[in-house]
């Protein structure tokens, strides 16, 4: 059984995947407490659904991209036969992960989406840094989640230091929600030099940051 927050069908709203039509499988509980999360609400509570349950409901909304989120989504061990199934309905699978768990058992087929994170959520100290070692420039993202040039300094050593540049797809540098202002890290990024994307969180603009499962 996986103990499921939410099933919903939106717009993707981050990653180079940003604006197309998905499905999002938000799975509850996270073992990591950043300061800055906007998903506390998957902490505690949710449901308990077996996959085929899961793959119902995705089915239902008919949409080939689907994300598997959190909270922490790998924290659930069946959540990796739930990736598995999914790519073998041939779904394009995204999984965005904390970066704090192993994801050396994913399925290689699905798509990681690496946070990698920054000083200011208080949670730096527990990346687990292999994980940037397996990542795959055809298919893998990164990001970084800045509050201030703190961070945005730790985010580029980090770059620097596993050659992120050659290893990612993208390596997205993305503004903590209400916390920085947007057009100091714009400036920061183009004077950088870096080979990497600034993105807004495209969901919160439309729906606003409270709303869930849209």
């Amino acid at each position: 059984m996986l103990r499921v927050t939410e099933i919903f069908r939106s717009i993707q709203g981050e990653s180079t995947h940003g604006g197309r039509p998905c499905t999002f499988v938000r799975l509850t509980g996270c073992p990591m407490r950043c300061v800055w999360c906007d998903s506390e609400y998957t902490f505690t509570g949710g449901e308990h659904f077996t996959i085929e349950e899961v793959m119902e409901r995705v089915r239902d909304f008919a949409c080939r991209l689907v994300e598997i989120t959190g909270g922490e989504p790998l924290a659930q061990r069946e959540a990796f036969d739930l990736i598995e199934r999914l790519c073998d309905d041939d779904y394009e699978v995204l999984i965005e992960t904390g970066g704090y768990l192993s994801t050396a058992d994913v399925d290689p087929r699905a798509k990681i989406i690496l946070d990698v994170k920054c000083p200011a959520s208080g949670e730096a100290g527990r990346n687990h840094w292999p994980n940037l070692e397996r990542l795959r420039p055809e298919l893998d993202e990164i990001k970084f989640v800045v509050t201030n040039h703190a961070d945005w300094d730790f985010a580029r050593q980090v770059i620097e230091d596993y050659c992120l540049e050659n290893r990612a797809k993208a390596i997205l540098i993305s503004p903590a929600w209400g916390l920085i202002d947007l057009k100091e890290l714009a400036n920061w990024i183009a004077e950088s030099g870096l080979n990497v994307r600034m993105q807004l969180q495209m969901h919160k603009y439309i729906w606003g940051p409270d709303v869930h499962g849209v």
